[in-house]
């Protein structure tokens, strides 16, 4: 933790969250208020591609600073899958949620309707609490499990652009939850209006709902659909070595990225003993 602090590659990440998550909520909510008397599909589907294309193009724009989560849930997934710290994480989420609200906030001033809702996620009529729920997990999972599998640095196989993989997933999700929840799939996206409104109307449904379905994600990609040890198998003692790289002052670059480069050399190492004591 204190090698994080001192990077200030980590504090760029911290701020990439925070601004990619202020323009993310201010896109979503300006796209689900704009009209208020649209009450036809046609909005839903305006909504989706709004949050969808704006995941993409953040994505797309962020990435490299520092992943790109901008999302609580995508975070905790990542966490549980040993792919960030726990440090990190505390401090991605954090700057999420400051973001959602500052987003929130700025379009609550802008919007030329007093009475605005900010597109705040409420169960709609006649969907009880459990309902809610099981829509808000199943539609986080799906996004969770698309991250970690178009991310999978052992796979080879994907050609086509990642961004754009994960914003058709979020698109996907508003396509499906907002009939229902107003698809949240994004805790931080719920934070930022229910703060402003001060409406906290069944509002753990949309942070238990996606964090529940983003660990789902994380154990059922590395332990059932790709587990941790064949992709091991698979990876050159070069491809190992990767995750063990220091950076200019002799720190590793990630602590769970180094360790885990440590773990594949050590089961590499395992796997050829067996294979010459196997001849």
């Amino acid at each position: 933790m204190a090698r994080e602090l001192k990077s200030w590659s980590f504090w760029r990440a911290v701020l990439a969250e925070f601004v990619g998550m202020t323009v993310f909520v201010f896109i979503g909510i300006a796209s689900a208020i704009g009209n208020k008397y649209n009450r036809y599909p046609d909005q839903e589907v305006k909504v989706a591609l709004a949050f969808g294309l704006a995941i993409a193009t953040l994505a797309q724009s962020l990435g490299h600073i520092s992943g790109a989560h901008l999302n609580p849930a995508v975070t905790l997934g990542l966490l549980v899958s040993c792919q960030i710290s726990f440090f990190r994480a505390i401090m991605y989420i954090v700057a999420q949620m400051l973001g959602a609200v500052l987003a929130s906030g700025i379009m609550f001033k802008v919007s030329p309707d007093p009475e605005s809702t900010l597109g705040l996620n409420m169960l709609s009529n006649g969907v009880k609490v459990g309902q809610g729920f099981a829509i808000e997990l199943f539609a986080t999972f799906q996004l969770v499990l698309c991250v970690l599998a178009t991310t999978d640095k052992h796979r080879t196989d994907v050609t086509g652009s990642a961004p754009l993989a994960i914003g058709l997933s979020v698109g996907l999700g508003h396509l499906v939850a907002i009939s229902y929840t107003g698809c949240g799939i994004n805790p931080a996206r719920s934070f930022g209006p229910a703060v402003v409104l001060e409406a906290f109307k069944n509002h753990w449904i949309y942070w238990i709902a996606p964090m529940s379905g983003g660990v789902a994600a994380a154990l059922v990609y590395d332990f059932l659909l790709c587990p941790k040890k064949e992709a091991l198998r698979n990876t050159s003692v070069s491809e190992a070595l990767a995750y063990t790289k220091f950076s200019k002052t002799g720190f590793p670059v990630d602590g769970p990225a180094r360790r885990l480069g440590k773990a594949m050399l050590l089961l590499l190492s395992f796997d050829r003993i067996n294979i010459h004591i196997n001849i």
